[in-house]
């Protein structure tokens, strides 16, 4: 009964964006309009996504397949995360374009959703609260890899 009130069920992309940490809070509305802001790139593997020291223009959203990000360490090239679907990197170039720190590369053939720091811009004049809420997103995320950061820096200082 009233099955005709129910919203549509949302396309396994749009699905893939909600279970994002950083899209999590919007709703159905808010992500058909961060979705069309996305575009879609596909890479083969051990193809870079992008490399270490370049200015960061976007955010990479992992929809199919695997990225590594790989530093350059004391003793060669070091992969410091693999990345699987729903994971989010190069997050900070939203907010400004200091260099990359680290290369991304594909591990397999994988799909990645790239947000624009010019598109993001963008929506946060024309739609604050969609920009509120992934902008708060992104601060929490920030914020948990400072603390993790930090924890691992004490562990070093305390050995």
């Amino acid at each position: 009964m009233f099955g005709f009130l129910k919203p549509p069920p949302m396309s396994p992309r749009l699905q893939r964006l909600k279970n994002s940490p950083l899209f999590g809070s919007l709703k159905p509305l808010e992500l058909k309009i961060v979705d069309g802001l996305m575009h879609e790139r596909r890479y083969l593997p051990d193809e870079i996504v992008f490399d270490e020291g370049e200015e960061g223009q976007a955010l990479y959203l992992v929809m199919s397949g695997q990225v590594a990000i790989v530093r350059d360490g004391g003793e060669g090239r070091q992969q410091v995360a693999l990345l699987e679907p729903g994971s989010f990197f190069g997050d900070m170039a939203l907010i400004d374009d200091t260099p990359r720190n680290a290369q991304a590369r594909a591990v397999d053939a994988c799909e990645l959703a790239v947000f624009f720091r010019a598109d993001f811009l963008a929506l946060m004049e024309t739609d604050a609260v969609i920009g509120y809420k992934i902008a708060l997103a992104l601060a929490r995320q920030l914020g948990r890899r400072l603390r993790q950061w930090m924890g691992a820096q004490a562990q070093l200082e305390a050995l």
